[in-house]
């Protein structure tokens, strides 16, 4: 199978996996108990009010019809309009994304500078209690809440410290010029020095927290594909030639045994965007996560299906760029 080939059937397989992710969320968000239009309205509203409401939505109609006007308007790139504010979702989940990129983004960096770094010096200490702590440390905090692990931050270092703010993504009146939307890309940008440091601040905390908690993942497999990669004869070979330690580790063996931790990156990159919605909830961080919170407590059905189906283009999209890049550089995996 050629790498076009296998492009296009990757593509091809992913469109199904999302029509029934968006198709079971479609139905649970109908049969679950609660109104919509009581929740928006309130529970003393006249029966006329709540019937002509109902209309007005589409709510009246058989859920075979609103689900086929759904798929269309997705298939336009129309994901409806929010219940609670009325304006049009794709413009209010425009707004958030942003701030949800940046803290993924961080969190992503933070996750691997810790895992590679521990992975590969606990490999390199096979049996030590270097690669003992390293162990322990990716059991512990990966089962250690996201949510639990903030608010011991906050606790420690925003109400004992003092050190950096608990919730937010910049103070009132030092937003910066808007570029991408990502505050400190976009004040280090413009060289609004002072939003820089402040955004940097309040991104702090949850970036960290949601990079700890995923490094674990990162340490454990990297120092497993490490061990393996040592124990081969051409690391045998770089050593007998007088290659420095150094360079035979992170020069050799670590490009060796970067394939199969490829994978485990792009996927964990894609279930950051899906996972940081605890840490954002926990930090009040604007993103799509706390709007999904939001719109789930007011029954906001529309909304929450514009917030899933973007959550579901990226992860399927980046699962799709991890496959291509696992293809090019290993051209077994198409066959």
């Amino acid at each position: 199978m050629s790498l076009k080939t296998y492009i296009i059937a990757r593509i091809l397989l992913a469109v199904p996996m999302v029509l029934i992710l968006l198709t079971v969320v479609f139905v649970i968000m109908r049969v679950i108990p609660g109104d919509p239009v009581l929740t928006l309205l309130g529970g003393k509203a006249p029966i006329e009010v709540i019937e002509a409401k109902r209309h007005e939505l589409g709510l009246d109609k058989p859920i075979i019809v609103q689900y086929g006007e759904y798929l269309l308007n997705l298939f336009k790139g129309d994901l409806g309009k929010s219940l609670l504010t009325e304006r049009p979702i794709i413009e209010e989940l425009g707004d958030r994304l942003p701030a949800t990129v940046e803290l993924t983004i961080m969190g992503f960096i933070i996750a691997l500078v810790i895992g590679i770094f521990w992975g590969v010096e606990a490999a390199r200490r096979h049996d030590t209690a270097f690669d003992l702590s390293a162990r322990v440390y990716s059991i512990f905090i990966y089962s250690v809440p996201v949510f639990w692990l903030g608010m011991v931050f906050q606790l420690v270092f925003g109400v004992w410290l003092k050190w950096l703010p608990v919730a937010g993504r910049i103070p009132p009146l030092m937003e910066p010029k808007h570029i991408t939307g990502m505050y400190l890309f976009d004040a280090l940008l413009t060289a609004n020095w002072d939003s820089a440091r402040e955004a940097l601040r309040h991104l702090i905390l949850p970036s960290v927290t949601l990079g700890l908690v995923i490094s674990s993942v990162f340490v454990r497999m990297v120092r497993g594909n490490m061990v393996l990669s040592l124990s081969q004869d051409f690391v045998k070979a770089a050593r007998a030639r007088g290659i420095k330690e150094r360079a035979v580790v992170y020069r050799h063996a670590l490009k060796n045994a970067m394939v199969p931790i490829m994978t485990v990156l792009g996927l964990q990159l894609a279930l950051l965007f899906a996972g940081a919605v605890l840490t954002e909830t926990t930090f009040s961080w604007p993103g799509i996560g706390t709007y999904l919170i939001q719109k789930i407590r007011y029954r906001d059905f529309m909304a929450v299906q514009g917030a899933i189906v973007i959550y579901a283009l990226i992860v399927v999209t980046l699962s799709i760029v991890v496959d291509i890049v696992n293809a090019w550089i290993d051209p077994r995996i198409r066959y």
